[in-house]
């Protein structure tokens, strides 16, 4: 739930709760179809491969490079953004610096292989989704009136909100940005070649990820828009903390900032696995320079090749 989500929650109203509900089902069907193919095939070129296997080189080399580039530059805008979070903490060191360092740390973290990044992937995982119940349990007891010398919310400021704030043409657009927030569930398929047991493991990884972030995106939403109308939303910062504010509990909405940190790192690193698996794809099937051919475990050069990339692209920031 970082910042950005404000603008689709401002296009779409309380009704960015259908949002939430049509991207989780669209994903789901995606997913569930990569998860036939990962079990059947388990390769690291996974949704890349598939497309060139079936329609041809061309396809092949246009999704992994399009998927590659687009998340490159997704990568480097979050490296940005958590720059600006410790930039507020530490104002003397220059935002260029944090970047760079944080693009650096993520890429030598992905080079310790799969094992060492799952370890501290899901403890930064368990921190963003501690997080997101942490805020519904505060929700409620706002909405309730469980706070020592504060009114029960109940149902706030719903009563005086439109469901449909901009029509269904604001659901609609809503919906590019929260789509944006289900990204990085590829990684699932990306990672199947190194499952100890992808027909078993691979499915209920993808069961229980958008099952669990749908209804727990479906819930923080749900929660929030007792608190705050949503056209007093904006992208200069994260929903919740805004809500949070609104309500007198500044000091938990500056501990979620902390959060949000947590939560980019993670996303920077599960993203970095994926590009350095997606870069030696491409290279043995010659869409990319030899130089990028890697034939072990992990794939060092690739990891290497678009850490350096996030940090050419981080200096158009």
């Amino acid at each position: 739930i970082f910042p950005a989500i404000a603008i689709a929650i401002r296009a779409a109203g309380p009704a960015i709760i259908i949002s939430y509900i049509l991207g989780g089902g669209l994903v789901y069907v995606i997913l569930f179809a990569l998860s036939e193919m990962a079990v059947a095939k388990p390769h690291y070129g996974s949704f890349r491969l598939y497309a060139q296997e079936v329609f041809g080189p061309w396809l092949g080399f246009l999704v992994g490079w399009v998927y590659w580039t687009g998340l490159v530059l997704a990568m480097s805008s979050e490296a940005m953004a958590a720059s600006v979070f410790l930039l507020a903490w530490f104002p003397q060191i220059p935002l260029a610096a944090f970047a760079m360092g944080i693009i650096i740390g993520v890429t030598l973290v992905n080079l310790l292989g799969a094992r060492t990044l799952s370890s501290m992937e899901s403890g930064l995982a368990a921190i963003k989704l501690g997080a997101l119940v942490g805020f519904i349990g505060l929700s409620l007891a706002l909405i309730v009136g469980l706070f020592p010398g504060k009114n029960p919310v109940g149902l706030g400021v719903l009563p005086y909100e439109s469901f449909f704030a901009h029509g269904i043409g604001g659901v609609a657009g809503s919906m590019l940005i929260v789509l944006f927030s289900y990204a990085g569930f590829e990684i699932i398929g990306l990672a199947a070649s190194e499952a100890r047991d992808p027909h078993r493991t691979i499915p209920r990884a993808i069961n229980y990820t958008v099952i669990g972030l749908v209804g727990l995106y479906i819930a923080v939403m749900a929660a929030m828009l007792p608190l705050i109308p949503t056209a007093r939303l904006s992208e200069e910062a994260s929903p919740m903390v805004a809500a949070l504010s609104s309500r007198g509990l500044g000091w938990a909405a500056g501990s979620i900032n902390i959060i949000l940190l947590t939560a980019i790192l993670s996303t920077m690193l599960a993203a970095t696995f994926g590009l350095g698996r997606m870069v030696r794809s491409l290279a043995d099937a010659g869409h990319a320079p030899s130089l990028l051919i890697d034939k072990s475990d992990v794939p060092y050069r690739g990891i290497i090749f678009s850490g350096a990339a996030m940090l050419l692209m981080a200096s158009l920031g």
